[in-house]
């Protein structure tokens, strides 16, 4: 039965309207803002997570392909005020930070940060389709270890994350 035919006969029947609306084909991006989200972005991920190739990675989504994409890579070197300096102050992304630290009892540390990065400052449009995707998004990226939302520059500072992992 195909998707027309469904929703055909589900406007005649008040039960099959219920079903029908929980049962989106899985096929579909993502059902709430359609984007899908780039190969490379997965394998950029995994090179971080496993290889540590990268400090961070930056995505963008390109509306026009309705696809989250790479727009930018930090190198292992980079320094978290390189990577906040990345971040456009009207448009907003998705990042990932690969934080490493020192605990109290002197071990050696690493914490994948996800970071949700949409300025007060961008299109409503844009933070709406952030929104909308970053839940989907972030399943694709396996090993996400602390998210943080942040709208201005102060809320994703150094103090912030270190806080976040109990510095």
């Amino acid at each position: 039965m195909t998707q027309a035919q469904l929703i055909s006969i589900s406007s005649s029947h008040p039960l099959l309207s219920l079903v029908s609306d929980h049962h989106q084909p899985e096929n579909m991006a993502n059902s709430a803002s359609g984007m899908h989200v780039s190969d490379e972005c997965k394998l950029k991920f995994l090179e971080l997570k496993a290889k540590r190739n990268y400090r961070f990675i930056v995505f963008k989504i390109d509306e026009k392909a309705q696809q989250v994409k790479i727009d930018m890579v930090g190198n292992p070197e980079e320094t978290y005020d390189s990577f906040t300096k990345c971040m456009p102050e009207n448009e907003c992304r998705y990042a990932v930070y690969d934080f490493d630290f020192t605990t109290p009892e002197n071990c050696q540390k690493s914490k994948i940060f996800f970071i949700a990065w949409s300025p007060d400052t961008s299109r409503v449009r844009s933070k709406m389709l952030y929104a909308s995707s970053k839940d989907r998004f972030k399943r694709e990226l396996d090993g996400i270890q602390v998210e943080l939302q942040a709208t201005d520059p102060s809320e994703m500072s150094l103090d912030i994350i270190k806080g976040r992992v109990n510095l």
